[in-house]
């Protein structure tokens, strides 16, 4: 009973009054904030992380049919609806160039010089650039010399790439 005097009873206030200010959180050092955005981004992920197993299946679930009505929806979007004839396959403009046949020794071949004027975009000097290619001249009809234009195609070869449109100005 000698726990009741009054010496004792003030040390037992004061011993559960220091509990609750030492369980109070204590205030989180100020951090630089590349660090603070760091700590809250951790902070959100983890209350967002379902608990359980069973809870992660059950989010992948809803999220895999979630991504299966939106590949649906994209889907009839892509495809014409019934009754409308199927569209075109888009191509696109082919390139067509105008250059000097270097050579025709080729069958059904010719080798075309193409050059390039243009000006430097900053400095504004005339660059003069040129480039050979292959075309395919399927008559025969393009000789040394002569100034062709050439269109683009499909690969007709390793080299070929290109298809005689028509000769400008024959060779002298």
């Amino acid at each position: 009973m000698a726990d009741e005097t009054p010496e004792n009873e003030a040390v037992e206030a004061e011993a559960t009054e220091a509990v609750p200010e030492a369980a109070a959180p204590e205030p989180e050092p100020k951090l630089p904030p590349k660090e603070a955005r760091r700590h809250a981004r951790q902070r959100q992920a983890a209350s967002r992380r379902p608990a359980s197993p069973e809870e992660r299946v059950a989010l992948r679930k809803s999220k895999a049919a979630a991504r299966s009505r939106r590949r649906q929806q994209e889907k009839a979007k892509r495809t014409p609806a019934q009754g409308t004839p199927p569209a075109e396959p888009h191509v696109g403009n082919p390139q067509v160039r105008t250059g000097t046949v270097v050579s025709d020794k080729a069958d059904k071949t010719i080798t075309v010089r193409i050059e390039i004027v243009r000006r430097h975009r900053r400095y504004g000097k005339v660059i003069r650039t040129t480039q050979t290619m292959h075309a395919h001249d399927e008559r025969n009809d393009a000789s040394q010399g002569d100034l062709v234009r050439v269109i683009e195609s499909r690969p007709l070869s390793r080299t070929k790439r290109w298809r005689l449109v028509e000769v400008l100005e024959r060779a002298k």
